[in-house]
C-alpha cells in the first residue's frame, strides 16, 4: 500500500463537563487527528494523549514531532499496517504516537478490502455492556447527583476515580445510596504500598477492582499490594505490551487488565494482550481517554473481542460532547453496539472536523 499524504490536524472540543482525576482536571479535548492518505483507500486515528504529560509521559508536541522525524519517514513511501510496528521498533517509547500511526494505516487498509476492524480482531459480538467513569467530585452529594443520573442513562457499571483524601467515604456514599450497582475504582497511581492499610478499607464495599494504585513501574508493590487486600488489583498503566502483561500475570500483580490500544502502540499488540490474558484466565476490559468517536468506534470493536467480560469505558459520545465528530455513539439499553462498517467502521463529518481544527500540518506528501 502506498502512502501518497499523511496529514496532521490539531483539534480542541470542549467537554461538556470538567473530567478531574488524580493527575489533573481537563475542560478540552485537546489533541490531534492523524489522516493518511494511500493509493487504495484514506485512513484516520486519533492520539489519545494530552498537551501535558500528567497523565503519561507522551504529550501532543513531542508526537508531532516524533511522528515527523522519525516515525512516518520508517513507513514512507509504501507500507501494511502489519509492518508499522517492526519499522518503528527501533524509536524507544512513543506507544501512543506509533499506535496513531498504525491505527490510521490499518484503518486505510482494511476500507481497501472492505473489512470492519472488529472482524479483523476477532470480534464475537454486535453490542458490548458499556460502563462509565465519573471523576472526582466537589462534594460527596455532587458525586451522587452524577452516579443517578449515569445509572438512569442505562450505563452497566460505574467507576469512581479516586486519589488519598477522596475514596473511602465517597465509596462508600455511592454503595450505601445504590445498592449492589457494580463499582469500581481508579487511582490512577496516586497511592504507595505504604497506603495498603487505608486501601484495604475499600474491601468492604465489594468493588469489582480498584484500578492502577501504584506507580506504574512498581509491578511488584502491587503484587505485595495484592496480598495485602482483598479487592482485586486491575493493571491500566503497567501494561504496555504483551510482554508486560504476562510478567505482571507470572507475578500474581494483578487479577484483571484494563488494555487501552492507544498505550500499548496499537491495536494489533492489544489483541496479543487479551491473548495472552485469556490464555491465562484473567479478565480484560477496554479502557478510554476521553476519544472523540475516531477512536471510540475501533475501541468497541476491540472491546467485542471474547475476553472483554467487562463493562468498558467505551461509554456514548455525549457523556464528553455536545457535539462529536463522528456520528453520536447512543447508549441503548445498558450496551454500546459496535461499528460495523470498513475500516475503523466510523467516518470523520468533514464539516465538524473543520470547526474543531485549530491548525493542520502535512508530515509527509509525495512527489
Amino acid at each position: 500500500m502506498k502512502i501518497e499524504r499523511v496529514e496532521l490536524l490539531h483539534v480542541a472540543i470542549p467537554l461538556v463537563s470538567p473530567f478531574r482525576t488524580s493527575f489533573g482536571t481537563m475542560t478540552t479535548k485537546d489533541t490531534f487527528l492523524l489522516r493518511v492518505v494511500t493509493d487504495v483507500a484514506e485512513g484516520w486515528s486519533e492520539f489519545a494523549a494530552d498537551p501535558e504529560p500528567l497523565y503519561c509521559s507522551e504529550f501532543v508536541g513531542a508526537a508531532e514531532l516524533v511522528l515527523r522525524q522519525h516515525l512516518v519517514p520508517r513507513v514512507t513511501p509504501e507500507v501494511t499496517a502489519a509492518e508499522v510496528a517492526p519499522r518503528t521498533h527501533a524509536i524507544k517509547g512513543h506507544k501512543l504516537a506509533k499506535a496513531a500511526l498504525e491505527t490510521a494505516v490499518l484503518d486505510a487498509e482494511l476500507r481497501s478490502y472492505g473489512m470492519s476492524i472488529g472482524a479483523y480482531l476477532g470480534a464475537t459480538a454486535a453490542k458490548v455492556p458499556a460502563g462509565v467513569s465519573v471523576g472526582i467530585k466537589n462534594s460527596i452529594p455532587e458525586l451522587l447527583g452524577d452516579v443517578e443520573g449515569y445509572l438512569a442513562e442505562g450505563y452497566a457499571r460505574i467507576k469512581l476515580k479516586i486519589e488519598p483524601g477522596w475514596d473511602v467515604e465517597p465509596v462508600r456514599a455511592v454503595r450505601e445510596r445504590f445498592g449492589d450497582v457494580l463499582l469500581q475504582v481508579d487511582a490512577n497511581t496516586a497511592y504507595t504500598l505504604a497506603d495498603a492499610d487505608h486501601l484495604r478499607r475499600l474491601d468492604e464495599f465489594g468493588l469489582l477492582l480498584i484500578e492502577q494504585p501504584l506507580e506504574e513501574d512498581d509491578i511488584r508493590g502491587h503484587s505485595l499490594l495484592a496480598q495485602r487486600i482483598r479487592t482485586p488489583i486491575c493493571l491500566d498503566e503497567s501494561i504496555t505490551s504483551a510482554r508486560d502483561a504476562a510478567t505482571a500475570i507470572a507475578l500474581d500483580a494483578c487479577r484483571i487488565i484494563n488494555v487501552k490500544p492507544a498505550r500499548v502502540g496499537g491495536y494489533l499488540e492489544a489483541r496479543r494482550i487479551h491473548d495472552v490474558a485469556v490464555a491465562h484466565g484473567i479478565p480484560v476490559w477496554c479502557g478510554g481517554m476521553l476519544e472523540t468517536g475516531i477512536g471510540r468506534g475501533p475501541n468497541l470493536a476491540l472491546a467485542a473481542l471474547p475476553g472483554f467480560v467487562l463493562p468498558g469505558d467505551v461509554s456514548a459520545s455525549r457523556r464528553y460532547f455536545a457535539e462529536d465528530l463522528t456520528e453520536p455513539f447512543e447508549l441503548q439499553d445498558g450496551f454500546m453496539r459496535v461499528p460495523a462498517g470498513p475500516g475503523i467502521g466510523v467516518e470523520p463529518i468533514p464539516e465538524t472536523v473543520r470547526r474543531f481544527t485549530t491548525a493542520t500540518k502535512v508530515l509527509y506528501a509525495r512527489d
